[in-house]
C-alpha cells in the first residue's frame, strides 16, 4: 500500500471512510488527484456541477463516488463535513474490494 493512497481513507468493519475535498459549481463532475493538506492529512479532490444548497453538492458527490467504485449510491453517505469543503464519506461494502478500488482511484491522479 502506498503511503499517499493509505492516508485518504480509513478501514471500517463494514466498509471504508473516504476523505474528500469537494469543489461545487464546477464545469463537470469528476474525481481528481489525492492531495495532502498543510496539517498532513490527505484527501481525494472532487468536483461536482451541483450547487452547495439543500445538500445538492453532497448528493452529487455520493453518486460520483458510488459510480467510480462500482457500488450502489445507497452505499455511500456523507457522515461528516456536510457543510464544509472537507468531507468524510462512509462507503458500505466489502472492505477489501473497496480498498482495491479506492487505491486505483488514487493512482489515476
Amino acid at each position: 500500500m502506498s503511503s499517499a493512497a493509505s492516508l485518504f481513507f480509513r478501514l471500517r468493519d463494514d466498509g471504508v471512510e473516504l476523505f474528500v475535498r469537494l469543489t461545487p459549481k464546477a464545469a463537470l463532475d469528476r474525481l481528481e488527484s489525492v492531495e495532502t493538506a498543510a496539517d498532513g492529512r490527505s484527501h481525494l479532490k472532487a468536483r461536482v456541477r451541483a450547487v452547495p444548497e439543500n445538500g445538492a453538492a453532497n448528493k452529487a458527490l455520493e453518486k460520483l463516488i458510488a459510480k467510480a467504485l462500482g457500488v450502489p449510491a445507497s452505499a455511500v453517505s456523507v457522515v461528516a463535513g456536510g457543510t464544509a469543503r472537507l468531507k468524510t464519506l462512509r462507503i458500505s461494502g466489502d472492505p477489501a474490494m473497496l480498498v482495491k478500488n479506492i487505491e486505483a482511484l488514487g493512482q489515476q491522479s
